[in-house]
């Protein structure tokens, strides 16, 4: 089914920077898992059940040093844009929460944990689902009302989500603009919006093999924003790019991000702004 999807000054495209904290909320034997977390940027996997403390230091290097990068050029360029949290992130990150809380970006639900929640059964994932939506709740003021897993989610996760009260999902990588999805609930059919997401211009690139350079990654951001821009002239899509506090706020590739943020504010007709606004809109134009 075609939907439609304008942008509401007739933009040309809907720019989603999308920024994952999930730092200290990764698996750790310190918190019940079974073993820890792998190593981003050596790809070791310890499938022994020992904590490492050394990248331990690594996903905390996103907060105490990643964040400040991230929220300066957010800053200077004025962009609105979602934060994918996992719920105890922000706990274990009060500051980083109120900062993202004062500047008005959307805070989306990376579950509360980042773990493997397509590993539930139900019960347990709606207390997971439920036990994010509360945290976030108190951490930066407002419930989340959009929602992505980690990696995947099981048949029941978009009932679940609408039974508690989401507006959106972002788990899909099918399109570069939203649709509806329905789920049934006591015999009547319940919509949900899907935003897609896109896992090619995430900054993962940087570290999954074949890792890509800070000069390919913004070659190639470049290139799909350009591409979209131009499709834009008569049909609306969204980029969505993804970042990682622990990844783009390293020293040698924050200034990827920060030309890519200065290629974008030099095109007119952008509308930069949270997933919840996309949704938002798509809803109003495609009314069920």
């Amino acid at each position: 089914m075609a939907y439609r999807f304008t942008l509401p000054q007739d933009q040309r495209l809907a720019m989603s920077f999308v920024v994952n904290v999930e730092e200290g909320a990764e698996q750790s034997v310190a918190s019940g898992d079974k073993h820890p977390e792998p190593v981003d940027e050596l790809g070791v996997a310890l499938k022994i059940p020992i904590r490492n403390y050394a990248n331990e230091t690594n996903y905390r290097y996103g907060i105490t040093a990643g964040a400040p990068r991230v929220m300066r050029l957010l800053e200077q360029h004025g962009f609105n844009c979602t934060f994918t949290a996992a719920a105890v992130a922000l706990e274990l990150a009060p500051d980083l929460a109120r900062q993202i809380a004062a500047a008005g970006h959307e805070v989306c639900s990376h579950g509360h944990r980042w773990v493997h929640q397509f590993s539930y059964k139900e019960d347990r994932e709606r207390e997971f689902i439920r036990m994010a939506t509360e945290s976030i709740r108190k951490s930066v003021g407002e419930r989340p009302l959009g929602w992505l897993s980690r990696y995947l989610f099981t048949p029941n996760t978009r009932r679940l989500l609408v039974e508690e009260g989401y507006f959106y999902h972002m788990d899909d990588f099918g399109d570069d603009v939203p649709r509806w999805d329905f789920v049934e609930i006591e015999n009547a059919k319940r919509p949900i919006v899907i935003v897609p997401y896109a896992l090619d211009t995430n900054d993962m690139k940087f570290w999954i093999a074949p890792s890509l350079t800070p000069a390919q990654w913004l070659d190639y951001a470049i290139a799909t924003f350009d591409q979209l821009y131009k499709e834009g002239a008569t049909q609306p899509k969204i980029m969505s790019f993804g970042l990682h506090l622990r990844i783009i706020g390293r020293p040698g590739r924050i200034g990827a991000l920060e030309k890519f943020m200065q290629h974008v504010a030099a095109h007119k007709d952008v509308w930069v702004t949270s997933r919840l606004a996309m949704a938002r809109r798509f809803a109003e134009l495609n009314p069920v």
